[in-house]
């Protein structure tokens, strides 16, 4: 996919970094330019994650290998959390550990059931540079997980094991956006 404008926006499309793509291997680097730059990069991202349908994306996800990810996603009792953090770190998880399904806008039409804590609270600073602290639990929490995984260079595949990660990996291997088709 090229990178594309959304009518009736000043968001642009990114391209979608896809597993076997080296940007979502690495750790990305803090922030430190919160210029203009971040603000449209923060754009983009929100207008990538809702044409692909997400909750959540990390700028590696669209080749940026920055600290730096946008969130809509709701909780378990529907309630929508929508926002951003910059150079976030996940600072508490804990709770009991839930095995849901989970999915990947970089695996996409791949899920399986991931094990994360129900209750999460991340900590960084939003594109001005002010400090914003985001707890959330249920699906909320599995997505800030989820995208603080991404900015360490892991994907939720690593969290799998046994017959689930067998299964997972021999989807990605099989789908038509595999690395190497």
């Amino acid at each position: 996919m090229r990178n594309r404008p959304i009518p009736g926006s000043s968001g642009l499309i990114r391209a979608m970094s896809l597993l076997g793509d080296p940007v979502l291997r690495d750790a990305c680097e803090p922030v430190t330019d919160f210029g203009p730059s971040l603000a449209r990069l923060v754009e983009d991202m929100y207008a990538t994650m809702y044409a692909a349908h997400g909750v959540g994306l990390a700028a590696n996800q669209v080749g940026v290998p920055l600290r730096v990810f946008v969130y809509d996603c709701p909780d378990d009792d529907d309630v929508r959390h929508l926002g951003h953090l910059v150079n976030p770190k996940l600072v508490e998880a804990d709770g009991i550990t839930v095995r849901g399904p989970e999915g990947c806008l970089s695996l996409p039409g791949i899920e399986a059931g991931t094990p994360r804590f129900d209750r999460a609270v991340v900590e960084g600073v939003n594109v001005a540079g002010e400090p914003v602290r985001v707890t959330g639990t249920g699906f909320f929490a599995r997505c800030l997980q989820h995208e603080c995984d991404h900015l360490e260079g892991t994907v939720y595949t690593d969290r799998l094991t046994g017959l689930r990660r067998a299964r997972a990996l021999r989807a990605v291997r099989r789908a038509p956006w595999a690395p190497g088709r």
